[in-house]
């Protein structure tokens, strides 16, 4: 292969990890200060996350000839933000290893097309629009505050949105820190590259996370992650069998999830951007963007230690306007699709995910939804049939 043409592939490649950072790092962050994580057990998610994406897109890749990129799963993130309260992190670590097993057990038994027929789309895009609202709605709070950096961050999110939607999210982190910096909310000057050390946290088994965080996490991650990952995958034409996919995500997870690597499942958005013409014209090379870009995941895990820094060197109001930003348009969407078929049931487990109500210590995600198949097989399907 020419050198030009894998110049080519590594830049698509880095594209697609500086998207999936810029994009959702920040939500994974908050999610980790959130159950209590010491920085150094921050940096040890990161390191997880890193590494599992890395290998897992490096192998897939390589042994199928195909863009088969994985991802942490975002809308996974941002549940945990608003499910880990109350509840330990050694208690969420469970959870983690109860969704990577749960994962597994659907790649291994081939269970993705039954569970996925079971959970209706309106009730799983009415879950994740329920648990993204906060996010959303954080982009007008952190503005009491930081009035001209939300401003100046919303105007480059709709300027870029149009001219250069590929790049979208990446432009308003380099605004918003340009003008944090100036601002003097910002500073480098203590940042220090260094390898990350890895953390083995000891899980402790509990309704809590195992419940609670371990199977809303499940939900999320299979429906809101997998599925569209799926689905690009037809889009572009690749024929891939699905559940070795599926088991090597949730086997990645379960070596990883005591590290702090919470959910692994198919990438979506960052896949495609391996996928397009415009990254090689022979569609049979496209592959080696996938490739490059499990090099670059695999680097960045390796020094999570200094991206946590960063991380916790942005003022929050950089942090909470990205990450609504980032999270606007699948916010967007999956409100739109949960309330197009006007079921009651989607409508319930939006408003009670979004509530944030906690029973018998067991987030709002779970009885959202559970509440909402009840409604969906009990009213609206006998509703529909009538």
């Amino acid at each position: 292969m020419a050198l030009k043409d894998q110049l080519c592939l590594a830049l698509s490649g880095a594209v697609t990890v500086i998207v999936a950072y810029a994009s959702s790092a920040v939500i994974v962050f908050n999610a980790a200060h959130t159950v209590g994580a010491s920085a150094s057990e921050i940096t040890s998610w990161m390191w997880a996350l890193g590494v599992g994406m890395g290998l897992s897109s490096l192998l897939l890749s390589l042994y199928y000839k195909v863009p088969l990129l994985t991802a942490w799963s975002t809308p996974g993130a941002a549940l945990l933000v608003t499910s880990l309260s109350g509840v330990s992190l050694h208690e969420a670590i469970a959870g983690f290893l109860m969704c990577s097993f749960l994962i597994t057990l659907c790649g291994v038994f081939g269970l993705m097309d039954k569970l996925m027929g079971f959970i209706p789309k309106s009730l799983a895009s009415a879950m994740l629009a329920g648990i993204l609202l906060q996010f959303v709605l954080n982009i007008f709070v952190a503005a009491q505050a930081h009035l001209v950096l939300i401003l100046i961050m919303l105007l480059f999110y709709l300027l870029g949105k149009y001219r250069w939607p590929t790049f979208n999210i990446p432009l308003v982190l380099i605004v918003g820190i340009v003008v944090s910096y100036f601002s003097k909310d910002l500073s480098f000057n203590t940042l220090h590259w260094h390898l990350a050390t890895p953390i083995f946290i000891e899980p402790a088994w509990s309704y809590a996370g195992i419940i609670g965080v371990g199977v809303p996490l499940f939900i999320v991650t299979m429906c809101s992650q997998n599925l569209p990952g799926l689905a690009v995958l037809q889009a572009y034409r690749y024929s891939v069998n699905v559940s070795p996919l599926i088991t090597v995500t949730g086997v990645t997870g379960l070596f990883l999830a005591s590290f702090g690597g919470f959910a692994f499942n198919l990438a979506a958005i960052t896949a495609a951007i391996c996928m397009g013409e415009d990254v090689h014209p022979n569609k049979n090379k496209r592959y080696w963007a996938a490739v490059w870009a499990g090099g670059f995941y695999l680097l960045l895990g390796l020094f999570a230690a200094t991206i946590a820094q960063i991380l916790l060197l942005f003022p929050s109001a950089l942090v909470m306007g990205l990450a609504g930003l980032a999270l606007l348009g699948t916010f967007s969407s999956s409100l739109l699709a949960a309330l197009e078929g006007k079921e009651i049931g989607a409508l319930f487990t939006f408003v009670i995910t979004a509530s944030g109500v906690t029973i018998l210590h067991i987030g709002s995600a779970f009885w959202g939804i559970m509440l909402g198949l009840i409604i969906y097989y009990c009213i609206d399907r006998k509703c529909a049939l009538s």
